[in-house]
């Protein structure tokens, strides 16, 4: 074999496997990552909406935010992602509750941190509405006006379409990932918490090529 017809063959081996490489990892559907159990309205038909469903009360959900916040400084403009708090429980209504009015009165950024943080590290007890407004006072924040923001309309209405979401999208647990309305992973069916953040990237190139 001549030297040049030789580098030609090693230069084309070497551009499949990178090739190989580059390619995305295909994950499957029913394996990886299923259909939401009914389709979930999103906020932007332009965009492509990601919703993680947690608890700040579930030691997985703690151990994944990291790695979610990291993940979100990835994404691109024409993706939307929040986090939902999810509802199994009448505790966890609560926590909900918490979520939306410290989102409506801009206490949110300080809140969520520390709300994981009092239940992992420091092992507090905070399932009923007067534990949760104690500890909100804690924080500095105003005790009566943030517990008339709790049981606002607007917050109310925002918890029933989290309880809807719990309930009607299949997930069992958290944390999960709903993926336009329309698909769900959890780490046990992507195979780890980091796969699922993969098996969501995956999930949100398919939809925004469609």
């Amino acid at each position: 074999m001549n030297k040049i017809l030789k580098s030609a063959l090693i230069m084309m081996a070497s551009l499949i496997s990178f090739s190989a490489l580059a390619a995305p990892v295909a994950f499957i559907e029913g394996v990886h990552y299923k259909a939401t159990a009914q389709i979930i309205p999103t906020s932007d038909a332009s965009k492509v909406e990601v919703m993680e469903l947690f608890s700040f009360s579930c030691p997985h959900c703690n151990n994944l935010e990291p790695l979610v916040h990291e993940w979100q400084t990835t994404l691109s403009d024409d993706v939307v992602f929040n986090q939902v708090p999810a509802i199994f429980r009448e505790s966890w209504m609560q926590l909900a509750k918490v979520y939306y009015a410290a989102e409506a009165t801009g206490d949110l950024e300080q809140l969520h941190p520390l709300l994981f943080k009092a239940f992992h590290v420091d092992k507090r007890h905070l399932n009923t509405e007067e534990q949760l407004l104690d500890f909100v006072a804690e924080q500095g924040i105003d005790r009566e006006a943030f517990a008339k923001t709790m049981n606002s309309f607007s917050v109310k209405s925002k918890v029933k379409r989290a309880l809807v979401i719990s309930q009607t999208s299949g997930i069992t647990g958290v944390p999960a990932m709903i993926v336009n309305g329309k698909y769900r992973t959890d780490a046990t069916l992507a195979g780890s918490m980091a796969n699922m953040l993969k098996v969501v990237d995956f999930l949100i190139l398919q939809e925004a090529n469609k």
